[in-house]
């Protein structure tokens, strides 16, 4: 058998093709291969499944991620909703003890110049 040569890569034996199927992404390289060895074909079709399937696997992993990036967003929002909830009722507590201690004091001021008055 001759040998196959390309830029930098020279097939003389099977250990040589061996290391160019696995280190190359070069189509021609790859026929060149799998003419020269048929064997090769059923191992690069596995690889081309597992490397197509994993592109699937990809596409439902980045729509997870979109989902649990629309849910995480929906999450911070109703926390944000609560807080926003709870600060509201904090809000009124002081102002009803504001109201209040209003009141007290023009009650004592009220008093204060009654007694002024009596005087």
């Amino acid at each position: 058998m001759d040998s196959l040569q390309y830029k930098d890569i020279k097939i003389q034996n099977r250990l040589d093709a061996w290391l160019a199927f696995l280190g190359s992404d070069d189509p021609e390289i790859i026929i060149d291969i799998i003419e020269r060895y048929p064997d090769f074909k059923e191992m690069y079709q596995q690889v081309h499944d597992i490397c197509r399937n994993i592109e699937e696997v990809m596409g439902m992993f980045s729509k997870e991620l979109l989902e649990m990036d629309r849910n995480t967003v929906e999450l911070m929002i109703d926390e944000m909703q609560d807080e926003i909830k709870q600060q509201k009722e904090v809000i009124q507590q002081k102002d009803s003890e504001l109201q209040e201690m209003q009141q007290k004091i023009k009650e004592l001021q009220e008093e204060l110049e009654r007694t002024k008055g009596l005087k």
